[in-house]
């Protein structure tokens, strides 16, 4: 019996960091995956492969006693085998596409992956199950995660966090991911945000103010353009603005609002010179752009026209990985094959 499933890496669109403090965020799911299969062996053992490497663990063995990135796993694998106590052993195997430790979120696409894959062995887990037995699984890597990462890996699309709001798939983005092969710390930019607060808790909580003000803004764009008759109904001085902002078209107005997010970010420090000389260096081909995930190294997304794609690698200069992503509209899919 073999159990197979797949979910998407992600992107923040607006809202990092700001969002663990009682903001609003939108995430996206990216056509980027993680597949990961299971099924029972005679072993008496989990093993898990992966492009980590391979580790095999007597079944009794606590996730505590592995290295960090395989916790998850070994995790899910004991949660399920603790029910079923007829199981001998369990092979997991991870093939990935995401890009590792880039804020990209293959830490949670992993989990959301292997918690339907495993979980698809023994009984079929509803999708809101799926959710919150994957963020039991990150916690024993990220303790403080907030559980956003994960959701959209499973439902897919642009949703709004926390509601869990799915917000128009309508039209698409055309979203560059620029990668400045800096590895980032989430820990340590989660810390850089709190002494930020501690040390001006006004400022900050203005900030938070602006972000979900911004956030609002983009909510409304966009599920405007999914109503056919326009804007009726709707607050007529936003109207104007945005058709006045929109002369590029929606994603022009997307794009300013990303660069706005993004002097929020500089302010709470978790920018860098290399992250400002990447924004830079597009600034004449992009509609917008800004970090996306915890900063200080890691990626930055950007919204950038077709016809200037080809130019973005001599602009970006040596040692920078591009590439384009389009919105994943189907979240985690699983199959089990007897």
């Amino acid at each position: 019996m073999k159990s197979v499933a797949s979910a998407p890496a992600k992107i923040i669109l607006f809202g990092e960091h700001f969002v663990v403090h009682g903001t609003k965020a939108i995430l996206a799911a990216i056509d980027k995956r993680v597949t990961v299969t299971s099924s029972f062996t005679e072993n008496k053992t989990i093993k898990i492969n992966s492009q980590l490497g391979t580790l095999e663990v007597p079944m009794s063995s606590s996730h505590e006693e592995v290295k960090s990135e395989l916790r998850p796993f070994v995790y899910l694998a004991n949660k399920m085998i603790n029910s079923h106590q007829d199981v001998n052993g369990l092979e997991i195997t991870v093939n990935s596409d995401i890009p590792i430790g880039v804020g990209l979120g293959s830490s949670s696409a992993c989990c959301v992956a292997a918690t339907a894959s495993i979980s698809g062995l023994f009984n079929e887990l509803s999708r809101k199950e799926i959710i919150n037995l994957s963020i039991e699984a990150e916690k024993t890597i990220f303790p403080d995660t907030s559980g956003a990462d994960c959701t959209v890996c499973t439902y897919g699309g642009k949703i709004v966090y926390p509601s869990i709001e799915k917000i128009g798939n309508t039209f698409d983005l055309n979203l560059l991911i620029a990668n400045s092969m800096i590895p980032h710390s989430t820990k340590s930019s989660v810390e850089k945000v709190n002494k930020f607060k501690e040390n001006d808790e006004e400022r900050f909580s203005q900030l938070c103010e602006l972000e979900n003000g911004l956030i609002d803004e983009v909510i409304y764009a966009i599920k405007a353009n999914d109503v056919p008759t326009g804007f009726e109904n709707t607050d007529r001085s936003l109207h104007n603005r945005l058709q006045e902002e929109e002369k590029d078209g929606r994603e022009h107005f997307l794009g300013k609002k990303m660069s706005e997010n993004q002097k929020y970010l500089e302010e709470i420090q978790v920018s860098n010179d290399t992250l400002r000389d990447m924004i830079s260096s597009l600034s004449e081909i992009s509609l917008g752009s800004k970090i996306t995930g915890a900063g200080d190294g890691g990626c930055i997304i950007a919204l950038i026209k077709d016809e200037n794609m080809d130019k973005v690698p001599e602009l970006l200069g040596k040692g920078k990985e591009c590439f384009s992503v389009k919105i994943d509209t189907k979240g985690v899919v699983w199959e089990t094959e007897k």
